[in-house]
């Protein structure tokens, strides 16, 4: 029976060191996402864009209102609480703690992606890529 756990033990020891190693992306793949990154921002901010100059006159109309001065004066109200500045002070700090964080584990996943998943499914991901990048453009487009 210990022989039994003692096996078990080393095998879960082993397979726990073999997951503890994870190797680096190429800089090809590095590359590859921060293109695939930095267009998907620029989607986002060309449909911010749009948005924003479809919904200005109506937030204009709005702000003649009595409705619009309230809601401008509470927003103004809950701003200058120190409740509030101390809740922003509080999520801008922790954005900047988990910065380096985010980016050893961004690396960690292209790594794993990089050497398990994309010999067996590059192919099929830079497909779907591909075709989502069609779609896109005609609905999101970067430019």
């Amino acid at each position: 029976m210990n022989a039994k756990y003692a096996l078990a033990l080393i095998l879960t020891l082993q397979v726990s060191m073999c997951l503890g190693e994870i190797p680096a992306p190429s800089q090809e793949v590095v590359n590859t996402y921060n293109t695939l990154k930095s267009t998907f921002y620029s989607r986002l901010l060309n449909a911010y864009k749009k948005l924003q100059a479809v919904i200005e006159p109506t937030l204009e109309k709005l702000a003649e209102s009595n409705r619009g001065q309230a809601t401008r004066d509470y927003i103004e109200e809950v701003q200058q609480k120190p409740e509030f500045k101390a809740f922003v002070k509080i999520a801008s700090g922790l954005g900047t703690e988990a910065a380096p964080l985010v980016d050893k584990a961004r690396t960690s996943l292209l790594g794993l992606y990089e050497y398990y998943v994309r010999p067996h499914f590059g192919k099929y991901v830079q497909d779907s890529i591909a075709a989502a990048k069609v779609h896109l453009d005609r609905v999101l487009p970067v430019e």
